[in-house]
């Protein structure tokens, strides 16, 4: 896809052993970390017994050090290469999940979700700006589709071992989680090749970090921001409290959600390609505007659900505008880029869910406390309406552009 919205003939594309590499890696990891991430703050509100706000609000802290790193994580793998940063990410998350094991306190849970935040973004942009690197302009949302198909084939294996496991000792989780994010590192280290332009080893880090400002002045890169923020904010409430929504309010525990994630990967993994190859002959940011419509209808059922198959339903609803707004969205923002730039934006790109996770559950979770457990729901869907308008504004101010410039040739 381009950002004229011009769309190149559909081509069957070849991968390259590299490309494939990472899928197999990203398939591993995600096995393993998603037998924990969903049910976290389940855990964590067992073993502490505060109140909702309380829990959420330690999201909070994780955004805030996910956001710090997204930032940093960008131009470290422009600076220092994709493998050391990805490596030095796959390691330290690792250390992490075997940290829960140990955690009983309030601050240890912070530390814990502060240093996962540091640790996390450095691998998953060192992912996405190597995809990028080995897939050329026009085959990249097909192949971040194709990865997306690969970390949810984990999503469908993780939250159902996870609901199995879990129920006997988290323990087993947990050193689980930490064992496959290592697999990944050992993958990167011994076949992953170095995919960093030359000339990019050559630029020092604070020229490295002023990309930021220049990326920041590209109105289509901010607005994208800004719409992506908006639609993740609704996801954080899924991905975050619905674990804890259905068990403190309707009793149902982790082997009972564990099939709504594992619903969200199986979609992933039989309809993404499909859906991308449906949507790319049309404009990308026409495409995100059908996507993000699906993400207040998603709160809407849920905030009116009381059993399982309501709350199914609103993953299923979530997850087709995921389906149809991810790949395009990660593509529309690595062809903004130059490739020695291409790290700095993907970075900066990946800034979106730590800032909805700052915002997200801590509402959230305040909103349940004082008002009660539909307000959240109806508030997040609100906040879709607007990711909605905002996504027509860049469409509309895209194709603004893209009539300016053939008119001035």
């Amino acid at each position: 896809m381009n950002i004229s919205g011009e769309q190149s003939p559909t081509i069957k594309p070849k991968y390259s052993a590299q490309f494939w590499l990472v899928f197999v890696g990203l398939v591993i990891s995600s096995t393993g970390t998603t037998m924990i991430w969903p049910f976290l703050t389940v855990y964590a509100s067992g073993k502490l017994s505060m109140p909702m706000a309380a829990i959420m609000g330690l999201m909070s802290f994780n955004s805030i050090a996910g956001l710090i790193s997204s930032i940093l994580a960008g131009a470290l793998v422009d600076r220092f290469g994709r493998k050391g940063v990805m490596t030095v990410g796959l390691v330290g998350a690792a250390a992490v999940y075997a940290g829960y094991m140990f955690a009983t306190q309030y601050w240890h849970f912070m530390i814990l979700l502060i240093s996962a935040g540091l640790f996390s973004p450095l691998y998953r942009v060192g992912t996405n700006v190597t995809v990028a690197d080995v897939v050329s302009a026009e085959h990249r949302a097909h192949a971040y589709s194709i990865t997306r198909m690969g970390h949810n084939i984990g999503v469908a294996l993780g939250p159902i071992l996870g609901g199995l496991v879990l129920a006997k000792s988290y323990n087993i989780g947990f050193v689980s989680a930490s064992l496959t994010l290592l697999v990944y590192a050992a993958i990167v280290v011994v076949f992953i090749k170095e995919t960093m332009p030359a000339q990019n080893a050559r630029e020092g880090l604070r020229e490295q970090i002023l990309i930021y400002k220049e990326a920041l002045k590209n109105l289509r890169f901010s607005w994208m921001i800004v719409s992506h923020t908006l639609m993740e904010i609704c996801a954080t409430f899924i991905w975050v409290m619905l674990a804890v929504h259905m068990k403190n309010n309707f009793g149902y525990n982790e082997d009972i959600y564990s099939w709504l994630p594992t619903t969200n990967a199986l979609m992933v993994i039989f309809f993404q390609v499909l859906i991308t190859r449906l949507v790319q002959r049309r404009r990308d940011t026409q495409v995100m505007i059908w996507g993000a419509v699906f993400y207040p209808i998603s709160m809407l059922i849920i905030a009116f659900s009381c059993n399982f198959w309501g709350f199914w339903l609103g993953m299923v609803a979530l997850t087709m505008g995921e389906l149809i707004v991810s790949p395009t969205a990660s593509a529309y923002v690595a062809n903004l880029a130059a490739p020695e730039k291409r790290g700095r934006y993907l970075g900066m790109f990946s800034l979106t869910w730590p800032l909805a996770m700052a915002v997200g559950p801590v509402s959230g979770g305040f909103l349940s406390d004082k008002i009660g457990i539909t307000a959240p729901w109806l508030a997040a869907a609100v906040v879709g309406v607007l990711a909605v308008l905002s996504f027509w504004g860049l469409d509309r101010y895209s194709q603004k552009k893209h009539i300016e410039s053939i008119l001035s040739e």
